[in-house]
């Protein structure tokens, strides 16, 4: 009897604290997500690269905290007043936001006591901020930084994406993706799917050749970092 390969459901994308894989380059800021309500101030700045996993550590805090999440462009001086009874709220794309907006958060933050996580691609210092106040206290904030995912933290999601699939592979296949890949954490979820995907169009297994394939004609790879492995 021949069999019917039925696809399976979309997986929703892990944002739990046991979806979280620490290493040493996110280490130090899941610590801080975890040390609140703890915090030294009432204010936190995380930032760093994109695909750095800065977006689930966001996730993570939300779900302590019940705050609200918003981008930086939807932060509007009126944001603070219709916070209530929520007091906890995190801006995305921080270094976006109307910085008279922001500086109402930051009052707001000291007036309430609540609670704000600003998030960025780079620390405020890389940032053109024209007004001195806001400067300031962009300053004062404690702020932490989650690194480019090295070697060890990109294996175990890769290892992890490919479980969540049900797909075994060899330790092989992961030392030669993590040599061709992007060095972000969606590039291994993108690379996962697309790998799981190709194999099941082929009904086989998921080798280096089909890899180097898909890789290439995907474009998920901008360079080899070791063209001759």
């Amino acid at each position: 009897m021949k069999q019917i390969s039925l696809p399976l459901p979309p997986r929703q994308r892990a944002s739990g604290r046991i979806d979280f894989l620490a290493s040493d380059s996110n280490r130090a800021a899941l610590g801080w997500i975890e040390r609140w309500p703890d915090w030294p101030a009432h204010t936190l700045i995380l930032h760093g690269p994109p695909g750095s996993g800065k977006t689930h550590l966001t996730r993570l805090w939300q779900e302590r905290s019940d705050a609200i999440v918003l981008a930086g462009p939807e932060l509007t001086d009126q944001t603070p007043a219709g916070l209530a009874p929520r007091r906890a709220i995190a801006v995305d794309m921080a270094d976006s936001a109307s910085e008279r907006a922001l500086l109402h958060l930051y009052n707001w933050s000291k007036e309430t006591g609540g609670n704000v996580l600003i998030v960025a691609r780079q620390a405020p210092l890389r940032w053109a901020v024209a007004l001195p106040d806001l400067a300031s206290r962009l300053r004062a904030a404690p702020e932490v930084a989650i690194g480019t995912p090295d070697d060890a933290l990109l294996s175990a999601v890769l290892v992890k994406h490919f479980a969540d699939r049900q797909v075994r592979v060899e330790p092989s296949l992961i030392g030669f993706l993590l040599r061709r890949m992007e060095r972000s954490l969606a590039a291994a979820d993108a690379i996962a799917a697309a790998l799981d995907d190709a194999a099941l169009g082929r009904k086989g297994p998921i080798s280096i050749p089909l890899a180097r394939r898909v890789i290439a004609e995907a474009g998920l790879s901008p360079e080899a970092r070791d063209p001759s492995a």
